[in-house]
């Protein structure tokens, strides 16, 4: 690790020619205009020239060599680069006797507040989350209108003349109740219930027909804490929380609570194993965008077996499609067990509101006492399926804030050094996603590489869901998440919500994310703070 941390000082001092007098390294001012980064510096006495070093951010792995170039006499440069780019840059000074340290290090990074490249939009209120894409025609922009009303419409038990169908037992009655204003929902309070919270559930084994996990009898792979009138939910969960106490490196205490859900008041008797697993709704914007990100790009990030020996062995999770009845890449869901926003958006209206569709035509509850056994299967109107699924591919990307803050600077190198940027990857450029040109071709900062990776003893739920373990949990992008707060009034995170800022976050991080964790954790206190103030530009 002292390696990474020290990375391209190190190296550099390698390629310097340290005799009795080399010159004091520059103070480098660095701009970005468009495209263009410039680099300026005072002229630096006994100096005979200078030279730019830089480095892809973040740091490849094997690093190689750092590129460089003599500047000659020259205390200015700067170059056109390509949408999206970010490098580390410094500057040296030479003379004869050698050449110095260099200058202040900083990361030039082009464009790099258009976090979701065309469909970005600069809004810093607390409808950040919920705003169509900038650059679809008036038509699309009538259509996501159309599936934001169709998000936020509320449904009711049947026979009703509108939104007929809730149930008969369920978790929510509206796509807006767990995604408030697009975004991230709350865990549940000791004691108490939250709207955007819910369990997975199955039982040892896995599913003959998809290989995904084992329905449990009586519940199927989702517990229904709400019923309609006159029908029983299946059960509900109480939720405690324990403390762990821990320390930074500077002696500094800090407290993570750990929950503990259980299954209480069911309306059978449990089976003697069973597997659970929580749910806290993430935010939905951007996701068209992480659509369309080839199947090739995520299989180029997978590196299964570790082959470069640095700690993360990201794998794609493969999945049921019950559309195209074959087994593909998932990336959505928590676990990243769903293998499209279509179906995904189909299997909330099935599971978490009861609302049957075009693609679970059945109900939830069939073969359990709940099912009503109504003949009106689909319940859901024709087209507003595809129409809610085109709403949430096309919801805009908020933009970064705060770039040019030293310290939000400071925090983009440190989590790069943090080895963050390995599963967190920063940049990718989406290929063409059919019917969708406004997130084709898009050069996008998601901060996620979509795959599985082992997270820990302390994250684990113990579950199998297809491919991933009870370990392993996808990465999820880090876009909009300094936005929470703004949207969302709170600042919880993790799959759990058991998180109850960035820094609990982070400190929960265990498995392939160990030595990131303790890393940030052995940072100085100033340290941690710009890491933080980095996350909370994203």
């Amino acid at each position: 690790m002292k390696y990474r941390v020290l990375f391209i000082f190190a190296l550099l001092a390698l390629c310097s020619n340290v005799q009795a007098a080399p010159p004091a390294p520059p103070v480098a001012v660095y701009s970005v205009a468009g495209n263009r980064a410039t680099a300026n510096w005072l002229p630096v006495e006994s100096s005979n020239g200078y030279r730019l070093y830089w480095l892809s951010y973040p740091m490849p792995n094997p690093l190689g060599s750092i590129n460089n170039v003599d500047l000659g006499a020259e205390a200015q440069v700067s170059a056109v680069l390509e949408e999206g780019a970010m490098y580390y840059v410094a500057i040296t000074a030479y003379n004869q006797d050698g050449e110095s340290g260099f200058s202040n290090i900083e990361v030039i990074a082009i464009n790099n507040e258009f976090s979701g490249g065309d469909t970005t939009l600069f809004v810093q209120s607390s409808s950040a989350f919920g705003n169509p894409a900038p650059n679809l025609s008036p038509e699309g922009v009538t259509r996501h209108l159309i599936g934001d009303s169709e998000f936020e419409q509320t449904f009711v038990t049947a026979p009703a003349l509108l939104n007929s169908g809730l149930g008969p037992a369920f978790n929510n009655n509206s796509c807006v109740a767990c995604h408030p204003k697009d975004g991230r929902g709350r865990p549940p309070e000791e004691g108490g219930i939250s709207n955007s919270f819910f369990l997975r559930l199955s039982v040892p084994g896995t599913d003959p027909n998809t290989e995904g996990p084992l329905a449990m009898t009586g519940f199927g792979t989702q517990l229904f804490d709400r019923a309609v009138f006159g029908v029983q939910r299946h059960a509900i969960v109480n939720t405690t929380y324990t403390e762990i106490d821990g320390k930074f490196g500077d002696n500094t205490p800090y407290r993570l609570r750990k929950p503990i859900f259980t299954i209480a008041d069911p309306y059978i008797n449990l089976p003697k194993e069973y597997l659970i697993s929580p749910r806290v709704a993430p935010p939905v914007f951007g996701r068209g965008l992480l659509e369309a990100i080839p199947d090739e790009t995520l299989l180029g990030w997978t590196d299964d077996d570790d082959e470069n020996n640095d700690g993360i062995s990201g794998r794609v999770n493969r999945v049921w499609d019950v559309v195209s009845g074959t087994s593909v890449i998932g990336r959505f869901g928590l676990k990243a067990n769903s293998p499209s926003l279509l179906v995904q958006t189909a299997g909330a209206y099935h599971g978490d509101m009861g609302i049957t569709n075009e693609v679970f035509p059945v109900e939830s509850t069939a073969g359990q006492p709940q099912d009503d056994g109504v003949k009106d299967d689909p319940e859901l109107t024709p087209g507003v399926l595809d129409d809610v699924t085109f709403y949430i591919q096309t919801l805009a990307v908020p933009a970064r804030r705060n770039i040019n803050d030293p310290v939000v600077k400071k925090g983009q190198i440190l989590f790069d050094q943090a080895r963050c940027t390995s599963c967190h990857i920063p940049t990718v450029t989406t290929g063409v996603l059919q019917g969708m040109p406004e997130v084709s071709q898009q050069v996008i900062h998601p901060y996620t590489d979509l795959l599985l990776h082992d997270m820990g003893e302390g994250l684990a739920d113990g579950r199998l869901d297809f491919l991933a373990n009870g370990q392993e949990w996808k990465t999820p992008p880090l876009w909009g998440i300094g936005f929470t707060k703004v949207v969302n009034g709170h600042t919880f995170f993790l799959h759990d919500g058991r998180a109850r800022d960035l820094t609990e976050a982070i400190l929960w991080h265990g498995g392939e994310a160990e030595s990131a964790k303790e890393y940030f954790r052995l940072l100085s206190s100033s340290d941690r703070e710009a890491l933080i103030k980095f996350l909370e530009s994203l």
